[in-house]
């Protein structure tokens, strides 16, 4: 019989002493080595560029604040800001009209996705930048009479400007109706029939409860698209909307540095897709509290939190 005193009493075989085990990490060495690599082949395109004299880097710094390119730069910001009002707007709408139970609703929202989505967006914009050679005048009446309230040309009406924002939000709300249908249709059912329950109308339980807890599922691809929204406005120059793409072609069909230009424009384009990366991570992790996403690092801080953790590695190795 085992004496349960000699078996309380006896020491630990497994650590000898009472020391504290000491964790040793995991040596990653081909991580190390895929990283060197990859250092060392972007340094050396980096240096390949910046020694390549057919880049004519001196065009380059000349246009890049040239005040065409700042005129084309708010023209491309306005495009974006209301093309995606208007895309995000009637999307919403769109949405909430798919999942309806009216069938005529259904319907119409159903064959405005067909047409907008399964078009090219390049051929949407020319079809409106030249929709005067389908309809020469833009009349507003009683059908079927001669009774009109509004007439005017429709070359005076759809100027480039509004043309550009007509194809860009149009295809937008097509885009955003998916994704907006998306987002509502992952809120539980329960939280609308207990809103019903609380005798809030169908409208306020949108717009209270489902469209908040909704926000998580839509923001992420929302921000996407309009980053993509921002580099889409490029298209516009087909019918001279005087984006920051129009300027610029304009530029390189006089000099003819093609490639000096448009390094000129996607550097503009670098920085402004990475100002608009900043308030859609901040939005992400609003609307992502209490979720495993939600507490994710952004990537700055998970590259200054992995410096710091070899900083600090470093500091005990040498402290023993």
């Amino acid at each position: 019989m085992i004496d349960t005193k000699d078996v309380l009493t006896a020491p630990p075989t497994g650590n000898p002493g009472g020391q504290e085990p000491e964790v040793v990490p995991v040596r990653n060495y081909g991580r190390w080595i895929a990283a060197v690599i990859s250092l060392t082949a972007l340094v050396g395109l980096i240096g390949s560029l910046a020694k390549n004299h057919n880049l004519h880097w001196d065009i380059v710094g000349h246009y890049l604040f040239a005040d065409l390119v700042f005129n084309g730069l708010g023209t491309t910001l306005w495009l974006t800001a209301a093309a995606m009002t208007l895309g995000l707007g009637l999307g919403t709408l769109i949405a909430v009209m798919r999942l309806s139970s009216s069938p005529v609703l259904y319907g119409i929202a159903t064959a405005f996705v067909w047409v907008f989505r399964g078009t090219p967006l390049l051929v949407q914009i020319i079809f409106w930048g030249y929709a005067a050679a389908l309809y020469k005048y833009v009349k507003i009446g009683v059908p079927f009479t001669d009774i009109t309230f509004f007439q005017t040309e429709t070359n005076a009406l759809l100027t480039p400007a509004v043309a550009a924002l007509l194809a860009l939000g149009l295809n937008e709300a097509a885009y955003a109706s998916e994704i907006v249908r998306a987002g509502i249709q992952s809120v539980d059912p329960g939280q609308t029939e207990a809103a019903h329950s609380l005798g809030m109308r169908p409208a306020l339980t949108m717009r209270r409860i489902v469209l908040p807890q909704a926000m998580r599922v839509i923001i992420p691809p929302m921000g996407n698209e309009t980053i993509n929204m921002l580099k889409m406005t490029a298209l516009v120059s087909v019918i001279s909307a005087h984006d920051l793409m129009s300027n610029i072609q304009d530029v390189y069909a006089q000099n003819y540095q093609v490639i000096p230009m448009l390094v000129v424009a996607s550097i503009w384009y670098l920085a402004l897709v990475s100002v608009l990366s900043v308030p859609q991570a901040w939005l992400e992790r609003r609307y992502g509290r209490g979720t495993t996403r939600g507490a994710q690092a952004s990537p700055l801080q998970r590259m200054l939190g992995g410096a710091a953790s070899l900083v600090g590695k470093k500091n005990k190795e040498d402290g023993r």
